[in-house]
């Protein structure tokens, strides 16, 4: 019994996280002018008990003292909420809602009251190395946007909010970096360089399934810095260059080839001369050589005949 009692105590499901919602509160500045009244009264009695005697004195003071008793209640309960922050309120430990509207508010005096940012926040993450998808070292930092936007799943839910949505932060840009290669290199797959907007947009979406069991939402996220480690950085470089110089190339050629058959054409369409397949091939060699050298060719003359 004692034993299945023990897999029954286990196997409880834990409760539900609590969900925000409005505090009874009260406008501020009518308690606040409650308490003045109390204290005023306070005051006066004190010092009408103080030309009595007897009961009517003692009486007098009593009541007094309740009314500064009571205006110091009162005044525990007053709460001011500045325009982006908010209050969460518990009461012997536990939530009775949240005060988001600014001002001065009043609410159970016995209760805690915790102060919780709503503002917009930034979040540059560390510098992170990691391997891309190729297994090539990387540097990669990403700045995230967000805001509270449940109080009470972000102080319940979680120990330190903050701090958890900077851990997520930096195990969602780790696990990006890790799932696509730096460079598509011409393949047409999604990589980190080449497809900027469609990464950012995955990190937001991976960060807010990440945080949103501590009540925060994720406005947007962008990569603040990106580049191949310093060990292997000058070698992706000459491959970056290489492979720009044989694009060029292939360029180049194209517009040589083009050329070179439109000047063919225009020799054979008006008649100019006729050539051979041999002189043709020597003559698509020679302006083939004119185009395609980064050089300025040296001209040779020929003095004999066409076949010489």
């Amino acid at each position: 019994m004692a034993s299945e009692a023990i897999v029954a105590q286990g196997s409880r499901s834990p409760s539900q996280p609590v969900s925000e919602h409005p505090a009874r509160s009260a406008p501020g500045l009518r308690m606040l002018m409650l308490t003045i009244v109390l204290i005023l009264g306070g005051v006066v009695l004190i010092v009408v008990a103080s030309k009595q005697s007897g009961a009517t004195q003692k009486v007098l003071i009593g009541v007094g003292i309740a009314a500064f008793v009571v205006s110091s209640i009162l005044l525990r309960g007053l709460t001011a909420v500045v325009p982006g922050q908010a209050r969460v309120v518990q009461l012997f430990g536990k939530y009775r809602g949240t005060i988001r509207e600014s001002g001065l508010q009043w609410v159970n005096p016995f209760t805690d009251r915790i102060k919780v940012s709503t503002r917009i926040r930034n979040l540059e993450s560390a510098e992170a190395k990691v391997n891309d998808a190729d297994g090539n070292p990387i540097e990669i930092a990403a700045v995230v946007v967000w805001q509270v936007r449940d109080t009470a799943h972000a102080i319940y839910s979680v120990d330190d909010y903050k701090h958890f949505v900077t851990i997520q932060t930096e195990t969602a840009v780790r696990h990006i970096a890790s799932s696509y290669p730096y460079d598509s290199r011409g393949s047409g797959a999604l990589s980190l360089r080449d497809n900027a907007d469609e990464i950012t947009e995955r990190l937001s979406a991976e960060v807010r399934d990440r945080v949103r069991s501590a009540g925060v939402d994720i406005i947007e996220s962008r990569l603040t810095r990106l580049s191949y480690a310093p060990e292997i950085a000058q070698a992706m470089l000459r491959t970056q260059q290489a492979s720009a110089v044989v694009g060029a190339r292939q360029v180049i050629v194209e517009g040589a080839v083009g050329m070179v058959r439109m000047a063919l054409d225009k020799l054979e369409e008006e008649g100019v001369v006729e050539l051979d397949e041999e002189r043709k091939a020597a003559m698509v060699s020679n302006l083939l050589v004119v185009l395609c050298s980064e050089q300025a060719t040296q001209q040779v003359v020929n003095t004999g005949s066409l076949y010489q």
